[in-house]
């Protein structure tokens, strides 16, 4: 049985659950029954969050911080999981884990089921402990767990659409294995990326420039190019165009601003350009983004 302080839910949350039917039926077929997800949701600020199994759980749990702080505890050992940290906690194993009451967490969460999942937290030790994830693996973190959520709400009963959520997690799990901890110059590394996309998430209302974000970032501008498409994937500029719309989804997910008021929040005056990158980026035009249900 779970113990929960808090059943009613969090504002803005984002939780989806798959219907026992279709967890049997994924189990049993061969292109899912390796993984698949059970359960997946967002908590934003998640005040006087809290459970307990004292049996386990059928289910891998996985608890990414994003903000805030929170304890996972489980066989006897307790942790503090703070901003930017993955816990773990594999099927079965008896845990309780809560928000901080001074700085409730934000977290994303899902749990797995099937064959292999224990073989991937085996192979990466992602049971080990609290794992600091570097920043670089944030969007990729998000970008996957939309991408996850957003095709189970829309088509849970899709079977090519489960295949692809179990994919894209499997590969969620490998970027995070390879990601964390690190050796000093990976530290170091990380800690350049994180001063410029702090300089970038400062900056989402205007245009920057390249030589100002690598001062900014104690770097030259060649060694940021290369460190952003080593760490990203994408050049510097790229990566604050995606960071402007991921915010300007935000906009049209939680405010009734129109899109033309976002455009010009996000440093895109011209709303007809702002509609083609948005589409670009995030897959849609802005108004099928704001259509789509969401939480």
């Amino acid at each position: 049985m779970d113990n929960i302080l808090k059943p009613e839910g969090f504002e803005e949350e984002k939780l989806f659950v798959l219907p026992p039917h279709m967890a049997a039926e994924l189990s049993r077929f061969p292109l899912t029954r390796d993984l698949y997800v059970s359960d997946i949701g967002f908590f934003p600020r998640a005040r006087h969050h809290y459970r307990e199994r004292k049996e386990g759980c059928e289910s891998h749990i996985f608890i990414y911080c994003s903000d805030g702080e929170g304890w996972v505890e489980s066989e006897g050992t307790l942790s503090i999981l703070r901003e930017r940290q993955l816990a773990v906690i594999p099927a079965g194993v008896p845990h309780r884990y809560g928000a901080s009451t001074a700085a409730p967490w934000s977290i994303y969460w899902f749990h797995l089921q099937g064959e292999q999942v224990l073989d991937y937290i085996r192979l990466y030790n992602l049971d080990s402990g609290p794992l600091s994830l570097p920043a670089g693996a944030y969007g990729e973190m998000v970008e996957g767990f939309d991408k996850c959520y957003g095709l189970l709400s829309d088509k849970p009963y899709s079977l090519p659409v489960q295949v692809l959520v179990s994919r894209t997690i499997g590969q969620m799990l490998g970027t995070i294995g390879l990601r964390a901890g690190g050796s000093a110059i990976d530290r170091k590394r990380e800690q350049d990326l994180e001063r410029a996309i702090r300089y970038m998430n400062e900056r989402l209302t205007s245009a920057i420039k390249l030589s100002d974000v690598a001062t900014y970032a104690g770097l030259s501008k060649q060694h940021l190019i290369y460190l952003f498409n080593q760490e990203t994937g994408m050049p510097p500029i790229e990566y604050f165009l995606r960071l402007k719309m991921q915010k300007a989804g935000q906009l049209l997910s939680l405010t009734g601003m129109t899109v033309k008021e976002i455009a010009a929040y996000v440093g895109n005056p011209d709303p007809y350009y702002f509609s083609r990158l948005f589409k670009k980026i995030m897959g849609m035009s802005p108004t099928e983004y704001r259509n789509v249900p969401k939480g």
